[in-house]
């Protein structure tokens, strides 16, 4: 049984990987025992974990973080006896350098030959010896034309930050330190690494003067909350605007042009994972054309596995949201590893912000 409480133009095509040989995989790979996940909320397919139990045997377990500061403060505090989590980019390199994952060569798995080129190496973990990718995706916002002034909104943060007196109270944000900051960076045209105080002055002077108008700050509930009409604009991640838009079509998701963060969310195993081989074996099963295709149509979001498209839904192809149009490409933003120093100052002021 299982319980669970979260820079693209067009897919490239991509090489597929027979059936013989993932069926001789899943014969080589059984695991025993319970693996246990921690993961966000809604942002894995149910079906996908009772596929690997089938498989290998392995009962699983998962828990969910509401950000990834929980997930940080908890393994920092040695709670929950996980065997495999779901960081995003800035916390595994956190989480590298403090020695809190395992050394499971990623590299050197089998599958680990079906990823996008792209995606072999990752900022904090270059040689892929912590961490698998698991989704990809980007950070806008989505919008309801039938709730907006003229039925469009600017591509801009400007919507959000200094909103209409018609969307006041309207509008909800992401929970998410690094995702708030960088848009507010990106909108005030500051280095997201600044290590100066007063260029993160301005940046918390943006976002205390846009809290008033804020219905609230939730990573929790984006796509529900939009679907009900709760809030009129929701800055979200594009594949929650994906399962959104399969429900309200003409809803707008916006790439917005002063920068838009691109991500990518890995999965890794702590150092001190009870059941590490089982963790092993599900890594490797992750990294296989049609468990990434699956995990993809369940979430809403891309996966870097080679030879997954075939697999994909095909409104998850055509959807600009996760299909980054071309013209969009330059709006881009990729993870840089900022000091300690800028890290001190971003949560200095996401303190004062939610204090």
């Amino acid at each position: 049984m299982i319980r669970y409480n979260r820079v693209g133009t067009n897919t490239a095509k991509m090489l597929m990987v027979s059936a013989l040989a993932l069926t001789a995989w899943s014969g080589n790979a059984l695991a025993a025992g319970e693996l246990h996940l921690y993961n966000w909320t809604n942002y894995f397919a149910p079906e996908l974990l009772e596929r690997f139990e089938k498989e290998t045997g392995t009962k699983v377990t998962v828990d969910n973080f509401a950000s990834e500061e929980d997930l940080l403060a908890k393994l920092q505090a040695g709670g929950g006896g996980y065997d495999v989590i779901f960081p995003g980019t800035t916390t595994l390199g956190v989480m590298v350098e403090k020695g809190m994952l395992a050394k499971i060569e990623v590299s050197k798995m089998e599958n680990f030959k079906n990823l996008l080129p792209a995606f072999t190496t990752i900022a904090g973990d270059e040689n892929r010896d912590y961490s698998a990718p698991y989704m990809w995706g980007t950070t806008g916002f989505t919008y309801d034309p039938s709730m907006v002034p003229g039925g469009k909104l600017e591509e801009s943060w400007k919507a959000i930050f200094e909103p209409s007196d018609e969307l006041k109270g309207k509008i909800a944000m992401l929970n998410e330190m690094s995702d708030v900051w960088n848009a507010a960076a990106y909108y005030t045209g500051i280095d997201k690494c600044t290590e100066d105080p007063a260029e993160a002055q301005k940046i918390l002077d943006v976002l205390m003067a846009q809290k008033p108008h804020v219905k609230l700050y939730s990573n929790d509930g984006t796509i529900d909350r939009m679907i009900a009409g709760e809030v009129a604009v929701h800055m979200q991640w594009n594949g929650a605007a994906h399962r959104v838009k399969a429900k309200k079509p003409d809803d707008v998701y916006v790439y917005p042009k002063e920068g838009t963060t691109f991500w990518t969310d890995v999965i890794a195993v702590p150092k001190d994972a009870p059941n590490m081989e089982a963790a092993k074996t599900f890594i490797n099963w992750m990294m296989s054309p049609d468990v990434a295709a699956a995990a993809s149509n369940y979430t809403g979001y891309s996966n870097a596995v080679a030879g997954s498209g075939e697999f994909l839904k095909e409104d998850l192809k055509a959807d600009p949201a996760v299909n980054t149009p071309a013209e969009y490409n330059d709006r881009l933003r990729a993870y840089k590893a900022c000091s300690p120093a800028s890290k001190d100052l971003r949560e200095k002021v996401w303190t004062k912000l939610k204090s």
